[in-house]
């Protein structure tokens, strides 16, 4: 019985998803672009990288960027621990040491941090595995 309740709410919500206007979809009015759907990233360690050069390492560390995600949408770095959002394919860091830095999301072990203008920077951040 409460599988066909659930089952009525999963298709009355894809429904509504295809026919309502863009703006009630969760579309800046603005811009016209999608906000995107709330998700959690993978869980472990992510470690952040600038580019090498051709005469020397492929990439740099840069430790003071790397930060642990855990459950609930939280993170822990060196400096503490806070809580991320990600909606589409845009983290932002809502609280905590890393409060107000962006990334896109490229991948699911792949973030590229936002400048504050919204043009890429050149660090990236790749997800290590759990154990790490």
């Amino acid at each position: 019985m409460r599988n066909r309740y659930i089952f009525l709410l999963i298709i009355s919500a894809a429904a509504a998803a295809a026919f309502l206007p863009g703006q009630l979809r969760g579309q800046n009015a603005a811009t016209g672009r999608s906000q995107g759907l709330l998700g959690i990233l993978q869980h472990g360690t992510w470690q952040c990288a600038l580019p090498g050069d051709a005469g020397g390492a492929a990439y740099v560390a840069v430790p003071a960027e790397e930060f642990r995600i855990g459950t609930a949408s939280s993170y822990i770095n060196a400096e503490g621990n806070g809580i991320y959002l990600l909606r589409g394919d845009e983290v932002v860091f809502t609280r905590g040491p890393k409060k107000d830095q962006r990334f896109k999301r490229l991948g699911e072990n792949t973030l590229q941090k936002l400048n504050p203008d919204g043009s890429l920077s050149k660090l990236i951040c790749t997800r290590l595995g759990r154990g790490s």
